[in-house]
């Protein structure tokens, strides 16, 4: 069974955060890194992961996301610092 992740992409500043669901993390968030994705993160410069989380199940991951998409800023905020209170860019991890 193929492995499915939430991850939350953020600008240098940390003022822009986006939340994403991917079956292939380190090319996705690659991706983000390098430009190669048109839209939110590209326009607002989103290249660091901060958070992310593990799944068995699509489905469980695209809930998740949708879930976490819903919550208000500092709802967000939160989780990320209880996992990762520094903000440290997480894609070294990854690799």
């Amino acid at each position: 069974m193929k492995q499915s992740y939430v991850y939350i992409m953020t600008s240098m500043n940390h003022r822009a955060i986006y939340i994403g669901v991917t079956s292939n993390l380190v090319k996705r968030v690659y991706e983000h890194k390098n430009g190669l994705c048109d839209g939110f993160t590209k326009r607002y410069h989103c290249t660091k992961l901060v958070y992310f989380e593990v799944f068995d199940n699509i489905d469980e991951a695209i809930n998740r996301e949708k879930y976490l998409k819903g919550k208000k800023r500092d709802f967000k905020i939160a989780l990320i610092e209880k996992q990762n209170p520094k903000w440290r860019d997480l894609y070294d991890d990854i690799l």
